[in-house]
């Protein structure tokens, strides 16, 4: 079979999910997860060991969790088909839950201190709730022996990893590691080529001006097509990347403030930007689209210019799926990627997520997992996912002809990582982002003017971080 095929469907319809005991959410259970909240009775993070332990010869599987997606199934028949080289006795078995309900699938289990799942797939922001809880192993001494952290950009290997985080760009060569590269993302810019020509916009006011001739040139057409849904981070990251690009600040870190930081002038451009000049573009009911809605509108024909995550984007390119052609050459004649418009800066969102190995899986199923990270992060193994269309993080892989040429989106990649900002990596994440999916589509859906909003999501956000008692930490 091709990887490349089975990570490119822009959805999964007849998968089924098969994490029954992790959707069964209790409301004491998750009371006990903490939800990012910090009540001082903090858990120290097990430390793995430096090298791996005797490997069981018994028949054994090795459990992932994840959302369920495109990159999930891919992963799976990735690791079946090469990990099994090596070694014949493990079979990889990846777990998904719908997107909505992938924090709370790993978190409730964390919390009851059992997980049915070896290794957890968290994003970025997810690691300092784990860390915090102990609810993952230290694995900083097996890096130093096991990794070559010199073939990762700085940043990568920090925001996949570590704990507190760094700012963006840099790495703390002294803070802990919790956690190995799995899948690089960020957005690209989906755009029409037969509609607006074959140069994308380069600034984001530019993109905006396009994207309205075009859909005043083309009934039925929408100019644009983002994610606004108030669900996962959907909405928050839509206007986090619009405040980013505008100069905007989420937070800062130092003193913990987000008040008066993310609503400052900056701040409020980028929302009236989003709410009064983005918004106008989309298509009527987009106020709950995420990466399939987006998806559908591009491969429908129903938009200009379209924003998404490149892991979420092959898919695109299927003539089964498709109505812009019925090759993927005729589809590439209309369809371009490039990298985000810049505007007052060329920030750019950091998506992807790491590996981080379960505190509660067995002694056996730990050294395995270990065993299994230390085997994809090889520079080989590394090209063989980016071939299979994966998106790698080590940078010999992000500029091997085997990431590069497997997809038109993939060097958008590789050109947008030095661009990268991430949102706050903190214990109280996932309090902080439902606070601002909630207002942002709200603001997007008219049930809120953009400075309420706004105004809203900094006192709210700042009530989190100050009931936490933390100092510091953290970063973008």
């Amino acid at each position: 079979m091709r990887y490349q095929q089975r990570i490119g469907r822009m959805s999964v319809p007849g998968r089924k999910v098969r994490l029954a005991t992790a959707a069964m959410l209790v409301a004491t259970t998750m009371a006990a997860c903490g939800d990012g909240q910090d009540d001082g009775a903090q858990v120290s993070a097990p430390k793995a060991p430096a090298t791996i332990p005797e490997l069981t010869t018994d028949p054994l599987t090795l459990s992932f969790i994840w959302f369920d997606w495109p990159p999930a199934q891919a992963l799976e028949d990735f690791a079946n088909a090469e990990y099994k080289k090596e070694r014949p006795n493990a079979t990889i078995k990846v777990n998904t839950v719908p997107n909505a309900n992938w924090h709370d699938a790993m978190f409730t289990q964390f919390a009851a201190r059992k997980t049915d799942f070896d290794i957890a797939i968290l994003d970025s922001q997810h690691i300092g709730e784990a860390v915090t809880n102990g609810n993952i192993l230290d694995i900083t001494d097996f890096v130093k022996n096991n990794i070559d952290v010199t073939a990762y950009n700085p940043y990568l290997l920090a925001a996949y990893g570590q704990f507190p985080q760094a700012e963006t760009g840099q790495r703390d060569e002294n803070a802990r590691l919790y956690g190995l590269p799995l899948l690089g993302d960020t957005w690209t810019m989906i755009y029409r080529k037969d509609l607006i020509g074959d140069q994308p916009p380069q600034t984001w006011d530019e993109m905006i001006s396009v994207a309205e001739k075009c859909q005043a040139d083309n009934p039925g057409v929408s100019g644009l097509a983002f994610h606004q849904a108030n669900g996962s981070d959907a909405a928050a990251v839509t206007y986090n990347t619009v405040n980013g690009v505008y100069g905007g600040n989420l937070w800062d870190p130092k003193t913990r403030k987000i008040e008066g930081v993310l609503n400052d002038a900056a701040g409020q451009e980028a929302m009236d930007v989003l709410v009064n000049r983005m918004k106008p573009l989309t298509a009527k009911g987009s106020g709950n689209w995420f990466i399939d809605e987006v998806n559908a509108a591009v491969a429908q024909g129903k938009a200009c210019i379209a924003f998404n995550w490149i892991a979420a984007s092959g898919g695109l390119l299927d003539p089964k799926q498709s109505t812009l052609g019925t090759t993927r050459e005729q589809i590439l004649d209309k369809l371009g990627f490039a990298t985000l418009p810049s505007q007052k800066t060329n920030l750019v969102p950091l998506g992807g997520m790491g590996m981080h190995v379960s505190a509660y899986s067995a002694e056996a199923n730990q050294a395995e997992a270990l065993n299994f990270m230390k085997w994809f992060e090889r520079a080989d193994i590394q090209k063989k996912w980016a071939a299979a269309g994966g998106v790698p993080a080590r940078t010999d892989a992000l500029e091997s002809p085997e990431f590069l040429n497997a997809g038109p989106f993939n060097q958008v990649y590789a050109d947008s990582v030095p661009r990268m900002r991430d949102m706050w990596n903190v214990p109280e994440y996932a309090r902080l982002v439902d606070i601002e999916n909630t207002n942002v589509n709200a603001a997007l859906n008219g049930a809120k003017s953009p400075k309420d909003a706004l105004d809203d999501i900094a006192k709210e956000q700042q009530a989190v971080l100050d009931s936490s008692n933390r100092r510091g930490g953290g970063g973008l």
